[in-house]
């Protein structure tokens, strides 16, 4: 394998886990509304919370792979401080930078569910609802700065990401959505 060869597969592998962990985050996003409906949709509410955490994982682990294979590509020129600092990079800095953004997002998000049971429900919640801007900067990021933007299977892999985060959206902000109630809000027996 030569070295261009290397790069290309870099490069192939920054963008390929760019957009699975896209699609994945739109299921995690998804599968967390479904959590907190309380109802059985696909499966048990406890099923679906774990679901969800398994699938939120594994965008993180994706994201991650993402930029690491970016960063190890030369051709990409993304640097270290790109990935901590928004809107530092060189190329499509708009762009880049809400890629950052989203990378911070969801590390805040990580974080706060890892440490769960030490922050307590309020400070958890508060952070975890950062989730919903984080799943649009991300989309914009990809349609910004991917090189794959304008073709048409990007464009649709877009459009199923936003049409299914809208209907999830719609159906948890609808007067008719019932929240699981949390321990803490439950009548005691």
């Amino acid at each position: 394998m030569t070295h261009a060869d290397v790069e290309q597969a870099l490069w192939a592998f920054g963008r390929g886990s760019g957009v699975v962990a896209l699609i994945v985050l739109t299921v995690a996003l998804t599968a967390g509304i479904a959590a907190r409906s309380g109802r059985a949709v696909v499966l048990p509410r406890a099923g679906l919370a774990e679901f969800h955490r398994g699938a939120a994982l594994f965008a993180t682990a994706l994201i991650a792979v993402h930029v690491v294979s970016l960063l190890a590509d030369p051709e990409a020129q993304l640097r270290l401080v790109d990935v901590v600092i928004p809107f530092t990079n060189a190329y499509r800095p708009l762009w880049v930078g809400l890629g950052t953004v989203a990378v911070d997002i969801a590390a805040a998000v990580v974080l706060s569910a890892l440490l769960r049971n030490r922050l307590g429900p309020r400070a958890f919640r508060v952070v975890h609802w950062a989730a919903y801007p984080l799943w649009p900067i991300a989309l914009a990021h990809a349609l910004g700065s991917g090189t794959d933007a304008t073709r048409v299977w990007m464009l649709a892999v877009a459009a199923a990401c936003a049409l299914t985060v809208a209907a999830a959206v719609a159906w948890r902000v609808a007067t008719d959505f019932t929240e699981f109630p949390r321990t803490s809000e439950r009548s005691p027996r």
